[in-house]
């Protein structure tokens, strides 16, 4: 039975139709969404990070309002924001709060970053402990 996935998010809409499926497929399930920040990753070309200072926490990333637009009123999605290479981060995670499952998109990555780093689903769907859903 799943009770709590894990669904790490980006701004990509491959990473939203994974939270749309999620939300659709498991009505019962607690679902996190995780955004992780990777500082190398913001210097290598990419944007820097939209995140709140440590004085700050009541800032959010700005994606996170797709995730309150998708989940209704009475189902309750929680948003987390932690730091480090996505891949890792994500694994950390699903250790750490037990979750029965991740549901990712195929992609988030494009271009250069994509190269550089590697398929971030990939290294998930390889390391997890956990069953990983990957949608296209």
């Amino acid at each position: 039975m799943i009770d709590h996935l894990l669904v790490p998010m980006d701004d990509s809409e491959p990473a939203r139709t994974a939270l749309e499926y999620a939300l659709s497929v498991f009505p019962e399930a607690e679902i996190t969404v995780l955004h992780a920040v990777d500082d190398l990753e913001s210097t290598y070309g990419g944007r820097p990070p939209a995140v709140a200072g440590p004085d700050d926490e009541d800032e959010e990333l700005a994606f996170f309002d797709d995730v309150r637009e998708l989940a209704d009123d009475d189902r309750p999605v929680e948003t987390i924001v932690v730091e480090g290479t996505a891949a890792d981060a994500i694994l950390e995670y699903a250790e750490a709060e037990a979750v029965d499952g991740i549901v990712m998109g195929s992609e988030g990555r494009s271009g250069v970053s994509r190269v550089l780093l590697g398929s971030v689903a990939e290294a998930v769907t390889r390391r997890a402990s956990v069953p990983v859903t990957i949608v296209p």
